[in-house]
């Protein structure tokens, strides 16, 4: 019997997370096997990138994601595609400039944020450009002093996105009467449901406050993870190809898409899936000790 798992390679992009995917067509279908294995992998490196692929069908990108779990809702997009399962990516020269350029773990402010992200770029811009950055908030949390991670386990943010959602898709015709605008209450470090990792979970996108501070201590606590949690240490880049398929762990990392192709187009099709309500264990896993080394400054 022919195993199709032993043709999968994976090949981590950095020794911090990420890893590319080679050997394997996901339009062609996969096996349990091979989904296992890169179920595996995916959580070992929070982010998995697919080359070599050909364009997915709808049909064929919905069946992936599902194998990871129910699939989210977006509660502000407008239904674009005729798979209601399809979020169409979609920035051109008249998009709001809302739609690029920030950090963000995917809809944040939902009371159950989406687990995986799973995205094809169907169409990219022309001359370049349109590449998208992730961090690590693993790497993040684990490069804290223990003092700082200890009292960062106890605090709770605020998620919201009544500032972000209304006119952010006002290009593609969304009423902005009826645009949902979700906010919660999660906790500032979480516990990955899987592997029982911690990380940090905040973004400068959808985190609007600590609880049960002062406006000027929870907006300075903020702004230092902020900065803290985009170091270039805890980055990588990915140079998207025709077709390449993105899978990410949006309860382990952020990303940003960078708008510097104005007035070039730049689509695909997204298919995110349902995660649970973030939690911290006390009895979680603690890193032992970061591979990265870096100057902490404000959050010592």
């Amino acid at each position: 019997m022919n195993d199709q798992s032993a043709a999968v390679q994976i090949a981590p992009i950095s020794p911090v997370f990420g890893a590319e995917v080679h050997g394997v067509d996901l339009a062609d279908g996969i096996d349990d096997r091979t989904f296992e294995r890169i179920h595996r992998s995916w959580l070992e490196h929070g982010v998995l990138a697919f080359r070599g692929q050909t364009a997915l069908t709808a049909e064929a990108q919905v069946e992936f994601a599902r194998r990871l779990g129910p699939l989210h809702a977006h509660p502000a997009a407008p239904a674009e595609h005729e798979n209601a399962a399809v979020f169409v990516i979609r920035t051109h020269r008249d998009s709001p400039i809302s739609n690029g350029n920030g950090w963000h773990s995917d809809v944040s402010c939902d009371e159950e944020p989406p687990s995986a992200t799973m995205l094809q770029v169907q169409l990219l811009p022309d001359g370049g450009g349109g590449d998208t950055l992730f961090a690590d908030m693993e790497a993040a949390y684990a490069t804290l002093p223990p003092a700082t991670r200890e009292r960062l386990c106890t605090l709770s943010a605020v998620h919201a996105s009544a500032h972000v959602y209304p006119g952010r898709y006002a290009d593609r015709g969304a009423d902005e009467v009826a645009v949902d605008t979700p906010s919660a209450i999660h906790p500032v470090v979480r516990t990955h449901p899987e592997t029982g990792r911690r990380s940090l979970f905040v973004n400068p996108s959808f985190t609007v406050a600590i609880t049960g501070m002062e406006r000027s201590e929870s907006d300075t606590l903020l702004a230092d993870l902020h900065e803290h949690c985009t170091r270039p240490e805890f980055q990588i880049r990915h140079r998207w190809e025709p077709h390449d398929v993105l899978l990410w762990d949006n309860r382990r990392v952020q990303h940003f898409a960078i708008w510097d192709y104005w007035p070039h187009e730049r689509s695909g099709h997204r298919v995110t899936v349902q995660g649970t309500r973030p939690f911290f264990d006390p009895g979680g896993i603690e890193p032992d000790e970061s591979p990265i080394r870096v100057s902490i400054g404000r959050l010592a």
